[in-house]
């Protein structure tokens, strides 16, 4: 008799021809209904009674997954990369190891996260939004394709009105120290671009092996190294019990007044309102955040005001190829489990 497999996230064809050689399939949770449209309520019912229950972003809190556990279940896969979507606790009192897939989107973000950095330091989005609300532009012409023919265009001149003077200018990545924060698979891949870019990598990660760090070509340094010479510093590290609001006031302290921090993390990590201080008193120079401690932004928040920061919508790890990477590793988790194999992704719980 074939298992019962409830399926929530996309895993690639081939991966499921050999998954279907074992189980039968019931397709639910957003793979059934879309994105942002199932509650936790309907995703229980609906995997209930299934031996293998594989999830994307659906909740399953600790009723849940006892519930679930009650009813057969044994193998539970997330398709997130911190499957902080789930109640661990409730896990480990059921007995049952839970595969994620950790790295999938760290080339996304580790991209994003590089274009982030030169976004803020070279002042980008302040100065493509500043034209647009129509700042420091010429006056209307009659016809845009008639040039005058001049060798050197400058937006000139150069004055108290110029938008050099308005929105400053910025530094290069090349020949600054780029601090990280979390050495794991995103921390990683950002540490290897920024590389490229002639950067000197500064990483803080108490549980990653300094030679590790080395073989990329950094330096595993202790935190107030870190924070003290680095010209960026960008975290990656997941919420935790340890690592709530542990980015904070005596971080920014430590922080050169030139330096600018990046976020594609979770927001909670920061302790949001010495954020917002560290920025407004100028403790330190910017920053460029993808997360915020309560999404959508408030539109009153602080932070959408300040012309030193960069915000984006939570879009860093969203790419149109993540979801066949995230796909490719579970496929495989459920077909270890199926062989009765060893699997390669499981979730150690963190405290």
């Amino acid at each position: 008799m074939k298992k019962k497999l409830a399926l929530c996230t996309p895993i690639p064809e081939k991966k499921l021809e050999i998954i279907k050689e074992y189980c039968d399939i019931t397709i639910c949770g957003e793979l059934k209904h879309g994105k942002g449209n199932v509650s936790e309520a309907q995703t229980k019912e609906e995997c209930m009674g299934h031996e293998l229950i594989v999830l994307g972003d659906e909740y399953a809190g600790a009723d849940t997954i006892k519930a679930w556990s009650e009813a057969g279940m044994k193998f539970m896969g997330v398709a997130k990369g911190t499957p902080s979507t789930v109640d661990y606790d409730a896990l480990e009192e059921v007995g049952i190891e839970l595969s994620y897939t950790p790295g999938r989107n760290r080339v996304a973000v580790a991209e994003f996260n590089i274009g982030l950095m030169i976004a803020a330091t070279r002042k980008l989005a302040l100065s493509s939004t500043g034209l647009q609300k129509g700042e420091h532009l010429g006056p209307e012409v009659e016809d845009i394709y008639d040039i005058p023919k001049v060798k050197n265009v400058v937006w000139g001149p150069l004055d108290e009105n110029h938008p050099f003077t308005d929105y400053g200018i910025g530094f290069e990545l090349y020949g600054r120290s780029l601090g990280i924060v979390g050495y794991g698979a995103i921390g990683r891949e950002v540490a290897v671009r920024a590389k490229a870019f002639g950067m000197e990598i500064l990483a803080y990660d108490p549980y990653c092996p300094a030679e590790i760090i080395e073989a990329d070509g950094g330096k595993s340094v202790d935190l107030d190294t870190m924070l003290s010479q680095s010209d960026i510093i960008s975290i990656h590290l997941p919420v935790l019990p340890s690592t709530e609001g542990i980015v904070n006031k005596d971080w920014f302290s430590k922080m050169k007044p030139t330096a600018y921090v990046i976020n594609t993390a979770r927001a909670a990590v920061i302790n949001q309102k010495d954020f917002v201080e560290a920025l407004q008193n100028k403790v330190i120079a910017g920053a460029a955040i993808d997360v915020f401690w309560q999404e959508p932004i408030p539109a009153n928040h602080p932070l959408l005001s300040m012309r030193n920061v960069t915000l984006t919508p939570h879009m860093a790890g969203l790419t149109t190829d993540v979801d066949r990477w995230s796909g490719e590793m579970m496929g495989d988790e459920v077909i270890a489990y199926l062989r009765k194999e060893p699997r390669k992704y499981i979730w150690k719980v963190k405290k």
